[in-house]
């Protein structure tokens, strides 16, 4: 089977030019394959890498060296020197990012903003919506604050808002920083059913889980992280 994301050398490392130039790298020869049906869990000490990894999956950051290949449309996508254009719908169709802080629009409603990505794949409105109010139902975020923008939150409610936005389009390729981190335990244990629900669908995730609960529930395997002075 064809991993459905991997890595081939990848590198990462930033520079502080308010500091002189000083040159940090945090990545180094990273080679990560995650197929369908599969949830990887980065490990490694605070600081390793994780998230900066993470961000590189999506595209986000861009990469210093080496290879991000996605299956997009029966094919290999480099993410890392593929066009703006397609790195755009490779997100609408294929990999979904939820992060641990909820960016949207403001005034938008928070039914409208989990239903957007449905209808940017071709859902019909009424679909997306009713979609998006039974997994809101079912995330345990009130039905009165279903109309209303995510903004003025509490920030378990935001994070339950971007768990909905990002597991309702039913992505191949999922990416999960640290998605039960403000939750309670009834909510992570709902947000556990959705990623085994995910993976059993043919989802490939790949997740930052500092709940050791959570991350034994759901990971199939884990993929070290460490800090390029001790990789060697």
């Amino acid at each position: 089977m064809m991993p459905a994301l991997r890595t081939e050398g990848l590198a990462k490392a930033f520079t502080l030019h308010l500091q002189g130039g000083t040159h940090i790298p945090v990545l180094e020869g990273v080679d990560l394959a995650v197929h369908p049906g599969e949830c990887v869990a980065l490990w490694g000490p605070s600081g390793a890498g994780k998230s900066t990894l993470m961000r590189c999956l999506y595209g986000n950051y861009g990469a210093g060296a080496g290879r991000i290949l996605l299956r997009h449309r029966g094919a290999d996508l480099d993410l890392v020197t593929a066009d703006p254009r397609l790195v755009i719908e490779a997100r609408r169709e294929t990999i979904g990012y939820v992060s641990q802080f909820l960016r949207v629009i403001p005034r938008v409603a928070t039914r409208d903003i989990v239903a957007e990505p449905m209808i940017a794949r071709g859902v019909p409105k009424d679909d997306a919506l009713a979609s998006a109010t039974a997994l809101l139902n079912r995330l345990n975020l009130p039905e009165r604050l279903h109309g209303l923008p995510p903004a003025t939150f509490s920030g378990g409610e935001q994070q339950r808002v971007n768990l909905a936005r990002g597991f309702a389009p039913g992505y191949p390729v999922l990416l999960l920083d640290e998605p039960t981190a403000s939750l309670d335990a009834a909510n992570r244990a709902i947000v556990i059913s959705l990623i085994n629900e995910a993976k059993a669908q043919g989802a490939a995730i790949v997740g930052i889980f500092h709940d050791a609960e959570v991350r034994e529930a759901v990971a199939d395997r884990l993929f070290d992280v460490l800090p390029i002075q001790d990789a060697a």
